[in-house]
């Protein structure tokens, strides 16, 4: 989805940037083609196929962390209507993809492990958003479900939530971003009517030249024909995540009846520390056995 022309600078046609980044955009779209045709590794298309078909799907990626998928998943179950949920494993890790697996079996989701990942090591932005496509080339789009979404895996739902009650009346809604005049849904929280876009030839890709980031790729097909004023307002609230820590440096996210973790962007130095905050704060929410469990593997400082 390269820029208009008139979207150029000077500086920029100085430099070739029209031309180079359409090479690049072709280079990723091949990239994107070849990914689609692979297999899963677990090669159980077919059975999720089967499994999604006219009922509401709710389908997360897994990327590397088994305890944080866990109280995804115990929450999800706790509090989030859906008929079917769906982990896409897309961790390097073999011990990782072991026990997503058996974490999703024992939360009763269903469980498919990607194949390796071009963008994996080299653009995190990029290994989410093919992911995101393969899964809607392979098994969403044949299995034709009623409704179908994404929800990030560092999401954790607190309260009882139906994400496709607003779905009775428009063909999309999510957790809107803006890149200058473009918005887009990002692609830790969107849903669609399945028959409202099936034709379209949707892209959960990014596209960083216009500023848009991963479900962007939706902006010509589907976004830029809608007034964002028409989706349901969804606030955002970032919430400080420890004491004597700015939300810059380490913070959560209430987006509705969802606590984001936030991983993007906050200090890696504080991770464990905020690791332990949240299990704590999501304890009076998760099974007690997982709670007590995950508290004392978690003690606050």
């Amino acid at each position: 989805m390269p820029k208009r022309l008139s979207e150029y600078t000077l500086n920029d046609f100085l430099h070739l940037r029209p031309l180079t980044q359409a090479i690049k955009t072709r280079r990723y779209r091949r990239m994107d083609e070849k990914y689609m045709r692979l297999r899963a590794v677990s090669e159980n298309e077919a059975e999720l196929i089967r499994a999604i078909a006219g009922r509401n799907m709710v389908a997360t990626v897994a990327f590397e962390d088994p305890e944080g998928l866990e109280m995804h998943l115990a929450l999800a179950r706790r509090y989030v209507a859906h008929d079917v949920y769906v982990v896409i494993d897309n961790s390097r890790n073999a011990a990782d993809r072991t026990s997503n697996a058996a974490i999703a079996g024992a939360a009763g989701a269903l469980y498919i492990q990607l194949p390796d990942n071009p963008w994996t090591r080299r653009n995190d932005s990029r290994s989410h958003g093919i992911a995101l496509n393969w899964m809607w080339h392979n098994v969403i789009r044949p299995g034709r479900p009623r409704a179908f979404g994404f929800v990030d895996d560092d999401m954790f739902a607190t309260a009882p939530v139906d994400p496709f009650a607003p779905l009775e009346n428009r063909r999309f809604y999510g957790d809107l971003r803006w890149a200058g005049e473009r918005w887009f849904l990002w692609a830790g929280y969107c849903f669609y009517s399945f028959e409202s876009v099936c034709n379209e030839p949707l892209d959960f890709g990014l596209d960083w030249f216009v500023g848009l980031d991963t479900g962007g790729g939706n902006w010509d097909v589907l976004y830029r024909k809608t007034d964002p004023a028409s989706l349901p307002d969804r606030p955002i609230l970032t919430i400080p995540a420890l004491p004597g820590c700015t939300a810059a440096q380490a913070s959560f996210e209430r987006r509705c009846e969802w606590l984001h973790e936030v991983g993007w962007g906050n200090d890696p130095a504080f991770r464990r520390q905020k690791r332990s905050a949240l299990v704590h704060l999501l304890a009076p929410h998760l099974p007690p056995e997982m709670a007590e469990r995950l508290t004392a593997a978690h003690p606050l400082a």
